[in-house]
């Protein structure tokens, strides 16, 4: 059969994604994925440098999600499906354009671990993110900021001749265009996936890029790729190097027999064909290879130790099968970044598709006979030459202007590519894409002036690059520019600057609490956490007064009410932290993160088995943070009791 694109709906179970959190994200990116310095040494020379080369210091100009919570209503998502007479794509544009579903069609057997329902977790660099099928991480060290935010999509001719599905976005952390095409030829058991990054501006960028496939797991599953070193970053935030597959008595290549959840970056030698594969116990599974420029290949697995297990219930249905993670990148480790120069791309392809290998060589206890049997199935399958002069044909289309729409993403490409007068062949970002977030941004382009606001509501996003600070510091000086500017400062290292750009700006400002709230962030980073909490109390007991009804308003008061809780706790505030509490609208008491407080607050107050009792009566928090520790540490200053299962999110052995 020849392949079609066709336009679908998949309905799943969904939580709701809820608004953004309207606050600047002033705080560093959550340090999870951070190195700890004595682990560096014994590092090779070029992943050493790639560590330190531009790590991500801010989340700006990005917002949080956090806004998202855990009950479940039927939803409908705008999919678009690829297939051929091998394999059906299911892939959803506007949540990252995930693939999430792929079918292989003669025996019907699903090839991802496909998600049954939708549920948001912490886990993204900004927050939301879901389990399940192959995304595409951009942007730095982590899940990409979008993970659950739309792309664009289209149609385009493939190389032989056939519909080719083209995403494509603007990547903010780092400024940068990049595109996604997938395309299942004719005759083909295969999904090619041709990837671009490309940097227009007259600076070298950094760049990450890993694409996560999460696959079934259980007891059988055996995770495969040529290497016998990998490096281990646990959650202990060490590195170290360790052989593969057995380390420390155990088969580190069946995802259930580690304890806890970890990474192995596998150590592909040079020149080698990259690939990695998961295979059941009957040897059948999933295969990813690649060209050479996509060198790293990894598994992550949640282990079988009670935080893994409850993270994996967290973020599906119960009941459900468990799922590992294999991966693939530009560089041996996640905690690299790669220099991009001006002007310049980076390109590859990748191949996703079945496979079957002699299941007494896969599980054997000889490594290099289960490679070997691994290699020369996937040699059989899918030879490297063929994925080489694929690469080749697709790259003659690259640059294809896409035919028809299938999806709209933001239009923060539009505004940059506008401002920059950038020309990028195949990925049009066009100013019918430009909406209400970037219309103040567009006035102030081109007339020198940020506009004011026509209603009252919280600040909509700052812009923080080189480009926008220029403008802003030129612009004429009134109170929301004023705002802006210090939180454009603010990201490029200016302390002091953005605190006299807030504070000029408070002095006429109408609505106080935003800049009040700055304030009180920059008195945090300079270490005075009494005036920080006395600032965010301010802010929030402003808010308050001010705000109206609505879900921008009330995403304000729930974001602020936090911080100011958790300063004046900090700071030994109790009787400003119970007046916050006081004041927050019934709704957000009942809300996890606020339970949390409310149980620390009355521990603080002396009220211990109150406290506890928060505990037993059960919460839940949404937005519980990857590799958090807030609930067991807030259960054990409460109980010499065992944590209950169902707080135990802990992802490390105990201190």
């Amino acid at each position: 059969m020849a392949t079609t694109v066709r336009r679908a709906v998949l309905t799943l179970p969904a939580a709701p994604l809820g608004p953004e959190n309207p606050l600047p994200a002033l705080r560093a990116p959550d340090g999870v994925h951070v190195l700890d310095e004595r682990a560096r040494e014994g590092l090779t020379r070029g992943m050493a440098r790639q560590i330190g080369y531009e790590p991500l210091r801010s989340l700006l100009p990005v917002r949080i999600l956090d806004g998202y919570g855990r009950p479940c209503e039927e939803r409908e998502f705008e999919s678009i499906v690829i297939e051929n007479a091998h394999l059906r794509a299911t892939v959803l544009p506007g949540l990252g354009g995930r693939v999430h579903s792929l079918v292989h069609l003669p025996t019907g057997r699903e090839l991802l671990y496909r998600n049954p329902v939708f549920q948001p977790a912490n886990f993204a660099l900004n927050g939301a993110w879901f389990s399940g099928g192959i995304e595409w991480n951009t942007g730095a060290t982590g899940h990409s900021t979008l993970s659950c935010a739309p792309l664009h999509a289209a149609v385009v001719p493939a190389p032989d001749g056939g519909a080719m599905v083209r995403l494509w976005e603007w990547e903010r952390l780092r400024d940068l265009p990049f595109q996604v095409d997938l395309w299942l030829p004719e005759d083909s058991e295969f999904l090619y996936v041709g990837v671009r990054v490309r940097n227009p501006h007259e600076r070298p960028a950094p760049v990450y890029w890993w694409s996560n496939t999460a696959v079934p797991e259980d007891a059988g599953t055996r995770v495969l790729a040529p290497a016998d070193e990998a490096w281990h970053f646990g959650y202990e935030r060490s590195l170290r190097r360790i052989p593969v597959p057995e380390w420390e008595g155990a088969d580190r290549t069946y995802p259930l027999r580690s304890e806890y959840p970890a990474d192995f970056f596998y150590e592909v030698p040079d020149g080698a064909r990259p690939w990695i594969a998961s295979l059941d116990a009957a040897g059948q599974g999933l295969v990813q290879t690649s060209t050479r420029r996509l060198r790293g290949r990894k598994l992550f697995v949640w282990g079988a130790g009670a935080g893994g297990r409850r993270w994996q219930e967290w973020l599906t249905e119960p009941g459900t099968g468990g799922y590992a993670e294999i991966q693939a990148g530009l560089a041996r480790t996640q905690l690299e970044h790669v220099r991009l120069d001006a002007g310049a791309e980076f390109s590859w392809l990748e191949a996703y598709g079945p496979l079957a290998a002699d299941p007494g060589a896969v599980h054997g206890a000889d490594w290099a006979a289960a490679r070997g049997a691994v290699e020369e199935a996937l040699a059989r399958s899918l030879p490297a030459d063929r994925v080489e002069a694929a690469y080749e044909a697709w790259r003659g289309c690259a640059d294809t202007e896409p035919g028809e729409r299938l999806a709209a993403g933001s239009g923060w490409g539009a505004l940059e590519v506008l401002c920059g007068g950038f020309t990028l062949p195949g990925t049009p970002f066009e100013e019918s894409t430009l909406g209400e977030q970037q219309e103040p941004w567009l006035e102030l382009w081109r007339t020198g002036v940020f506009p004011a606001p026509r209603r009252a509501a919280p600040p909509g996003p700052s812009l923080v690059a080189a480009h926008w600070r220029d403008m802003l510091e030129t612009a004429p000086a009134e109170p929301l520019t004023e705002y802006h500017l210090g939180v454009a400062q603010w990201h490029a290292g200016d302390v002091a600057q953005a605190v006299r750009s807030w504070e000029r700006g408070l002095a006429l400002a109408p609505s106080r609490w935003p800049l009040l709230r700055c304030l009180a962030a920059a008195d945090e980073l300079a270490g005075d956490p009494v005036r920080a909490a006395a600032g965010y109390a301010e802010a929030f007991e402003d808010l308050a007064g001010e705000s109206r009804g609505g879900e921008p308003w009330t995403a304000a008061e729930a974001a602020l009410g936090r911080e100011a809780m958790a300063a004046l706790l900090a700071a030994g505030r109790l009787a400003e932290a119970r007046r916050v509490w006081d004041c927050l609208r019934p709704a957000l008491r009942e809300q996890g993160r606020f339970r949390l407080l409310a149980a620390r607050l009355l521990a603080a107050e002396g009220h211990v088995a109150a406290a506890r009792r928060v505990f037993e009566d059960g919460f839940e928090i949404p937005d519980l943070r990857e590799g958090e520790e807030t609930l067991s540490e807030a259960w054990s200053s409460l109980t010499d009791r065992p944590l209950p299962p169902h707080y135990d999110f802990r992802m490390r052995p105990s201190p």
